[in-house]
């Protein structure tokens, strides 16, 4: 199985580094973010990793050519990097990668760790017979929450926080078909594709109750760092 990483945009939320290098590439404990994403779905047996470029992908593709093979971690990854260009949309991304995929895939953020567990994902996706399945996180108070019936979204709603409250955490399930709700690089993938769908009835949400957190800030970072250097790491599940 296939997983995409959209990791092209501006990062303009922690423009203290992002003015310097790709969102993806800014580290935590030595190593890009992006890095340790992969390392989430290597832990499940997902390897084959296709990496949406745009903003300093430059970077991305010097990253790989320099130190995927002096890294025994990434020895067995099969990495592509796809320039998606520079002012493309998350959805209008994954449209340019559609002829390199023909089966059910995953797709993440280049900027969110969890400790969700990719192999109970994916059996859910296909146990619903979905078309698509997004992980439901618990927001940390900053995002807008999806309205939950059963297990389909049904409405999105703008910021609120609550206990009870649900955000799209990203590390999504989808079928090719997927491509069908994408229109062109102006596609922003959470509007209108995912909306559709769930009016559709045919968005799952696989409900996540442990870590998740993104790292929009330069305070992100902070906190994600300090639980790496802990040692208690919840994402590090290698």
């Amino acid at each position: 199985m296939k997983a995409v990483i959209l990791a092209g945009g501006y990062g303009t939320r922690i423009s203290e580094e992002s003015h310097l290098k790709p969102k993806p590439m800014i580290e935590i404990g030595e190593k890009p973010i992006l890095w340790h994403i992969m390392k989430i779905y290597s832990a499940h047996g997902i390897n084959d990793f296709i990496i949406c470029c745009g903003y300093k992908g430059e970077m991305i593709k010097e990253y790989f050519s320099k130190y995927k093979y002096a890294d025994d971690n990434a020895k067995s990854w099969d990495v592509q990097l796809v320039d998606t260009g520079l002012d493309t949309m998350t959805g209008g991304r994954l449209k340019r990668i559609q002829d390199r995929i023909d089966d059910t895939f995953c797709v993440t953020y280049g900027d969110g760790l969890s400790d969700v567990n990719l192999n109970d994902l994916i059996s859910f996706h296909k146990e619903k017979k979905s078309l698509a399945t997004l992980t439901a996180s618990h927001p940390p108070g900053r995002f807008g929450v999806l309205n939950l019936s059963g297990d389909y979204v049904s409405e999105f709603h703008e910021k609120l926080v609550m206990k009870s409250s649900w955000i799209n955490g990203g590390f999504f399930v989808f079928e090719p078909e997927i491509f069908d709700y994408l229109q062109d690089d102006s596609t922003v993938l959470e509007r209108t594709p995912l909306e559709d769908l769930a009016k559709e009835q045919k968005l799952t949400a696989f409900k996540h109750d442990g870590f998740w957190h993104p790292m929009d800030t330069l305070r992100d970072k902070k906190q994600l760092e300090k639980l790496w250097t802990s040692g208690k790491a919840p994402w590090k599940i290698w």
